[in-house]
């Protein structure tokens, strides 16, 4: 099969396009012949060398996928070879064919093209898991969704500037959480991305360059701050974020673009009994990445279905121009998933 191959770490054009083994599964995996892969921020940094894929895992970047089940493991009960799927990967998306447990499939949910499927897996599982199933967001609660961090972090050669909510994370963040009733805040340097945030649903668009977010956030809560923050700059935010929730409120880091090592008064977390966590995605087991995704599919495809939440891709490209995907999620010149099509 052929699938793209990192030569060597660094720039986007080590990404090639070669013939490769396929892949072998297991008693209790599926083999998926792949219709779309979907772009995330991890393959960038594993393009560079910095996110390496966990042991035992495909050394092709790629962490979602849709397509067509080719074949399946002695032990697998659900599903059966013609049916029509997507799938959160541990790697491996970027190729014709992909071998994954059977635990991290899911169906296509309705009203979604099997070629479009392939950009919700990862950040359908990404949000659930931080804001819903650990920060326990739920309806009348107030949310955060720093756009500054996601959509607009500047690309300096110290800094990456990441594009993981312009590419699906921040606007299913807000899809979701308007579903489930909360209020949403998020913040951005332009009024285009904005106004795709009113869009899409969020309440209090801010913008970080002509106001200071916390004095805002602040304001529209009558002082009290928002529950919940999902955070993706770490350090350089983590004081505003404490002094931005509200008693009882949780914030969720799930990157450190803005540095990890942080200066913090304290005082705050224990007068108003704040919750501070940190998790990624790709690294956990395969029981919790099952467990996460059989929560995803009860409660976020039902919203899919009812056409509350939908994706939101910006651009395709054939698997052979994976390097030019990868300077577009770098420029951070979009809104939605990027998605590459073998």
């Amino acid at each position: 099969m052929k699938a793209v191959v990192i030569t060597t770490p660094g720039d986007p054009q080590v990404l090639q396009v070669q013939e490769v083994e396929n892949p072998e599964i297991g008693d209790n995996e599926v083999l998926i012949r792949v219709e779309a892969s979907a772009l995330n921020r991890a393959d960038t940094l594993q393009r560079k060398g910095l996110h390496p894929p966990p042991k035992g895992s495909s050394p092709y970047p790629g962490l979602e996928c849709s397509g067509i089940i080719e074949a399946v493991g002695k032990a697998v009960v659900r599903w059966k070879v013609g049916d029509q799927v997507c799938a959160l990967l541990a790697g491996g998306g970027y190729a014709e064919k992909v071998s994954v447990p059977a635990g991290q499939v899911l169906p296509v949910p309705s009203g979604v093209s099997l070629k479009d499927a392939a950009g919700i897996p990862e950040v359908a599982c990404t949000v659930w898991s931080t804001v819903f199933m650990m920060s326990r967001l739920t309806a009348g609660e107030t949310f955060l969704i720093d756009f500054y961090a996601w959509l607009n972090y500047e690309m300096r050669t110290d800094k990456i500037s990441d594009s993981w909510g312009s590419s699906g994370i921040g606007t299913f963040a807000i899809q979701i959480a308007k579903y489930i009733g909360a209020r949403v805040f998020v913040t951005a340097g332009n009024e285009e991305k904005l106004a795709v945030c009113k869009d899409l649903g969020a309440d209090v668009c801010i913008n970080y360059k002509t106001e200071d977010f916390v004095a805002r956030v602040k304001e529209e809560t009558g002082g009290k701050g928002v529950d919940v923050i999902l955070d993706n700059i770490g350090g350089a935010y983590f004081q505003r974020n404490i002094d931005s929730l509200n008693v009882d409120g949780r914030l969720f880091i799930i990157g450190f673009q803005g540095g990890t090592v942080a200066e913090v008064n304290l005082s705050g977390l224990l007068a108003r009994r704040l919750t501070v966590q940190a998790a990624g995605l790709r690294n956990r087991s395969l029981e919790n990445k099952a467990a996460i995704v059989s929560e995803v599919e009860k409660n976020v495809w039902p919203a899919i279905a009812a056409g509350k939440v939908k994706p939101v891709v910006y651009k395709y490209f054939p698997l052979t121009e994976a390097a030019e995907a990868h300077q577009l999620m770098e420029s951070s010149n979009h809104v939605g998933k990027i998605l590459l099509i073998p």
